[in-house]
Order: structure tokens, then C-alpha cells, then sequence
């Protein structure tokens, strides 16, 4: 046996037990994911669907006038609102449901500004644009909220849909 015929006997058995693994991994998501969703929309057609959101805006204002005889006025005036633009804190009020849903939208809208913003926004990117720390256990864990969430994912169906909700959804 030639040393050619060893090399290519050897890329063959790799491509082969390569194949094996991608296919059980593919039967494992179907087991685990796909085929209990599709199991319990054909038992019964209760989908149960949920949104939250919330929205809070505290104000405080109070308003004190003295007036005495030298005509002198005192106004005391205090206007406090919740807004913070930091992104980690705005990221961190998004439920995980909610990031994933984000996460996919800004994908789908096909756009690197989008995508980099939202990656950012989310923390998985640092600001210099590179990957963070939990960019590859968010994007595994990405692949299996996809499978479980399909009538969700089905919804943002065109880029102007992925742009919209986006474009509603970015803290």
C-alpha cells in the first residue's frame, strides 16, 4: 500500500465518522426537540402563547413656592426618571425568551450594522466588535431555542418583519 492510498484511506474513515456524529447530533435534535413540539400540537390545538412586557417610567416632582412681604420666592424643583442607556443594564431587564427572539430577529434582517448592534446591546459582543465570553454557550443554546420556538421563528418570515421587530424590541 502505497503512502497516497494510507492518506486517502485515512481522510475517508475521518469523512465517514464525521458523518456518523453529525447524524446522531441530528437525531438527538430531532428526538429531543423537534418531534415532543410536533407530538403535543398534534395531541391537542391549545398553543399557549405568551408576551410580557413591562414599562415603568417613575417621576417625582414636587414644586415649593414661599412668598413673604420682601417679595423673595423659593422654588424648589425635582424631576427624577428611570432612563439608563447603558447597554448590559437595558440588555440584562430582557428575559432569555427575549433575547433569543432579538437575537434571531437582527439575524434574519441580514444587515451586519443590525446584527453588531444587537449582538452589543445583548453583551455578546464586547464594544471592539469581537465575540465575549458567553457568545458560543448563548449561540449553542441559540440552536436549541430555535427547534422548541418554531411557530415563533416562522412569524419573522421576511426582512422587513425581522427589521421591525427589531427595530420595536431594542432596548
Amino acid at each position: 500500500m502505497t503512502r497516497n492510498q494510507k492518506i486517502a484511506l485515512g481522510c475517508g474513515g475521518a469523512g465517514c465518522l464525521g458523518l456518523i456524529v453529525v447524524t446522531i447530533a441530528g437525531g438527538l435534535i430531532y428526538f429531543f426537540a423537534i418531534r415532543p413540539a410536533a407530538h403535543r400540537a398534534s395531541r391537542d390545538y391549545n398553543f399557549n402563547r405568551n408576551y410580557n412586557s413591562n414599562f415603568n417610567l417613575n417621576s417625582n416632582t414636587n414644586s415649593d413656592e414661599n412668598t413673604n412681604s420682601d417679595e423673595n420666592a423659593n422654588s424648589n424643583s425635582n424631576f427624577n426618571s428611570n432612563a439608563n442607556s447603558d447597554s448590559s443594564t437595558s440588555a440584562s431587564s430582557l428575559s432569555d425568551d427575549d433575547k433569543h427572539k432579538l437575537f434571531h430577529a437582527a439575524t434574519m434582517t441580514g444587515e451586519t450594522e443590525t446584527i453588531t448592534r444587537v449582538n452589543v446591546k445583548l453583551g455578546l459582543w464586547k464594544d471592539d466588535h469581537t465575540p465575549g465570553d458567553n457568545y458560543q454557550q448563548f449561540a449553542t443554546e441559540h440552536a436549541i431555542w430555535v427547534f422548541q420556538n418554531m411557530d415563533w421563528v416562522r412569524t419573522i418570515n421576511s426582512t422587513e418583519k425581522a427589521k421591525a421587530y427589531v427595530e420595536e424590541h431594542l432596548p
